[in-house]
Parts: structure tokens; C-alpha cells; sequence
């Protein structure tokens, strides 16, 4: 066999698996990790609930999935696809070339580019800092608010999470369409044109998930106001010190 041929088939054997990956579990880890961290509607009570659930699993099965199934994941596909970017051209700049799939090409690089900046910055800030200080109170509800306000009060942080999560959304959502095309799911072009319409959908959907989350951190809007008398308080149930929330 020659040696481009090698070359040939190994690109295409790490393409399908960039492509896979994309959708599991780094897609699917995506969609669930903003509709947990929506919780923040509800308060501080719901959303710190979340929190203290990954703490009560236990610690084997809980690694077990952040280390050997999420972020290996999450490292391949970005690292590859930053290759991809590397070994690309872009040409939309040129008027015979804006047809669809080349717009949705173009904005897929540079929305991955800034998706890599964004996720490294929030894994650096949440699970790495949680781990060196040796527990997840760097993600609690109240540290979040304070986080998102920052720096001095001006929200720029909120817009840079903002931005990453818009960011993050199109990547996702048109890797489904990439996705369908890849794998021979949406063959015809009226398949493609459905999955398309389906991409647009889940772009918005996704995108207004993260963004509710985001804010719920300033106004908790879906947040109980007082509590049964038979209620029992998370935190008690499950043992852990009650922190104090800022408003």
C-alpha cells in the first residue's frame, strides 16, 4: 500500500471519529450540562442541589466519566479540530462561493476556534480550580453571581459566557447536520434540507437553555418564595452545611 494511501485512510478513520465524537458524548454532554445548570432559575436551593448530587456520587464512577469518557473526548475532538482548521482554506470571502453549506463551513471554524478559547477558560475556572482547592464550592450558585458580574460590577464576564455559549450552540447544532451527512443519515438533498431546519432549531433551543442559565444566576425568576411546612430542606436532607447566598 502507498504510503498516501495510508495517509488517506488513517485521515478518514480519525475524521469519523472527530465527527462521532462530536455528537458523543461531547454533544450530548453539552445539551445536558446547560439544562442542569438552567436549575439556576429556580435558586439558589435548586441549583446548589445539582451541585451537591455530584458530590454525593461516588467518587470511582464520578471520575470515571469525567476522566475516561468526557474530557478524552473533549480533547480529541478540540485538538483535531483545531487541526482541521489548520489544514483548511477559507474562501466565502469570494462572491462565486457564498452558497449555504459554505456559509454554515466558515461559521462552523470560527465558532469552534472561539468555543476551544471559551471551554478552556471555564474548565480552567471550574472543574481544574474545584480539584486544586479540593471541592466543587467554586461552582456554587453564589460564586457563580459574583463570577458572572465580574470585573467590577461591569457583567463582562457574563458577555464573554454569553458569546461562548451562542458559540458552542452552532458548533453543536450544525455538527448534527455534519453529522447526518458524514454518516450517510441525510443522503437526498430534502433530507439534508430537513436536518438543516432541524440544526436551526436546536441552535435556538440550546442557545436560549445556556443563556436562561446564565441569567438565572441574577434573577431566579422560577425561584420558590417560601417552602411547606412539611418541606424538607435539601441541604439538611443530604448533610452539608448550608452556605450563604448574596443577592
Amino acid at each position: 500500500m502507498r504510503r498516501e494511501d495510508m495517509i488517506g485512510r488513517e485521515s478518514y478513520f480519525w475524521h469519523k471519529l472527530h465527527s462521532l465524537t462530536g455528537m458523543i458524548p461531547t454533544g450530548f454532554y453539552l445539551v445536558q450540562h446547560l439544562t442542569l445548570n438552567s436549575f439556576a432559575l429556580g435558586g439558589p436551593e435548586k441549583f446548589n442541589g445539582v451541585i451537591q448530587f455530584f458530590e454525593g456520587m461516588p467518587k470511582h464512577f464520578l471520575y470515571f466519566l469525567k476522566f475516561g469518557v468526557i474530557w478524552p473526548a473533549l480533547i480529541f475532538h478540540a485538538v483535531y479540530g483545531l487541526f482541521i482548521i489548520a489544514r483548511s482554506e477559507g474562501n466565502y470571502s469570494k462572491a462565486s462561493m457564498k452558497f449555504r453549506e459554505n456559509k454554515y463551513y466558515t461559521l462552523q471554524r470560527w465558532s469552534g476556534i472561539f468555543a476551544f478559547v471559551f471551554l478552556a477558560y471555564h474548565l480552567a475556572t471550574t472543574s481544574v480550580l474545584g480539584m486544586v482547592k479540593g471541592a466543587e464550592s467554586t461552582i456554587y450558585y453564589e460564586n457563580w453571581a459574583d463570577k458572572l458580574a465580574a470585573p467590577f460590577g461591569l457583567h463582562l464576564v457574563l458577555l464573554f459566557y454569553v458569546l461562548g455559549v451562542l458559540a458552542s450552540s452552532y458548533h453543536f447544532a450544525y455538527g448534527v447536520w455534519n453529522f447526518s451527512i458524514r454518516w450517510g443519515i441525510a443522503i437526498s438533498d430534502s433530507a439534508q434540507q430537513k436536518v438543516a431546519k432541524l440544526s436551526q432549531g436546536l441552535f435556538v433551543a440550546v442557545s436560549a437553555i445556556g443563556i436562561l442559565a446564565l441569567f438565572g444566576f441574577f434573577n431566579p425568576v422560577l425561584e420558590s418564595k417560601g417552602h411547606s411546612k412539611g418541606a424538607v430542606n435539601v441541604e439538611q436532607s443530604l448533610e452539608v452545611p448550608s452556605k450563604p447566598v448574596s443577592r
